[in-house]
């Protein structure tokens, strides 16, 4: 495993095998979990090259104390990526990715980003966006690869690669689970273990309404705000029921694999998201 820390030797590597190899990129903000590890694997599947970049961006977080307190784990996922054969691992300085005093690019993403992470965490989607466009011009990747458990931070992508008219296709993966339940994501080394078994309270909510699709919308969101009630430790930002071509809620359920329930949870401080199409 390759590991650059700068984009111009990054890309003169690369640029060595463009013409002949397909390239995977897999972004990260590192403390890796099984859910990243799967997307190394897919991507290792599909191309003949993987890129797994881990950068931290400040961009993208309106809680500066959310970007103080992120996991970093870097020499355990480097092992980690090592083990699974990860050809390449870009781990950039912010000075390589910003220029002094850069500031957020501003995008239009129309009702995909208007709901949801959009309305509660301001600026998000742009700060993501930002980096993730900056990723792939320096990258150039075959196919990036990106988890379903921030749905609509892949819709989004997909609609940044439509507005770069680029060639790279978004490949998505499955939401990985704790035995729990809860959703694999890095914010979970922050929850103790009380906090952990709470936390199934969202997978719980989500899975209710699963089997109990053939009430109606309305009434499924009234359960889950009611369950969350219930919980003094568990406070629910938000729970909607959505479209997935557009991310707006539905009073209606649409075709099959067309609708998604998202929810939002502070547990013990700590925010956490998932969903499930259906």
């Amino acid at each position: 495993m390759r590991q650059f820390q700068t984009k111009i030797k990054l890309t003169r590597y690369l640029n060595i095998y463009r013409k002949k190899s397909s390239i995977g990129l897999v972004p990260t903000m590192g403390a890796l979990h099984s859910g990243h590890l799967a997307l190394i694997k897919a991507a290792k599947e599909k191309c003949d090259i993987v890129v797994c970049s881990i950068f931290v961006n400040p961009m993208q977080f309106n809680n500066k104390e959310d970007f103080i307190n992120y996991p970093n784990s870097i020499n355990k996922d480097l092992e980690k990526l090592r083990t699974l054969n990860c050809d390449i691992v870009y781990t950039p300085k912010i000075n390589d990715i910003y220029v002094q005093g850069e500031k957020v690019k501003e995008f239009n993403f129309g009702p995909l980003a208007e709901n949801m992470e959009g309305k509660f965490r301001p600026g998000h989607f742009n700060g993501m966006a930002t980096i993730v466009e900056k990723l792939f011009n320096i990258i150039l990747p075959t196919q990036a690869f990106f988890g379903e458990k921030d749905l609509q931070q892949l819709q989004v992508v997909k609609a940044l690669v439509q507005k770069m008219g680029s060639p790279i296709e978004i490949v998505s993966i499955t939401t990985y689970r704790e035995k729990n339940g809860l959703a694999k994501s890095s914010r979970n080394k922050r929850l103790s273990k009380k906090a952990k078994k709470k936390a199934s309270i969202i997978y719980n909510c989500l899975n209710y309404c699963v089997q109990n699709k053939h009430k109606d919308i309305v009434n499924l969101k009234l359960y889950i705000q009611n369950t969350f009630k219930s919980q003094k430790s568990c406070k629910l930002e938000y729970a909607e029921i959505v479209n997935i071509e557009n991310m707006v809620p539905i009073n209606k359920w649409g075709a099959k694999n067309k609708n998604a329930i998202c929810i939002a949870a502070h547990i013990e401080g700590v925010r956490l998201i998932d969903n499930i199409i259906l």
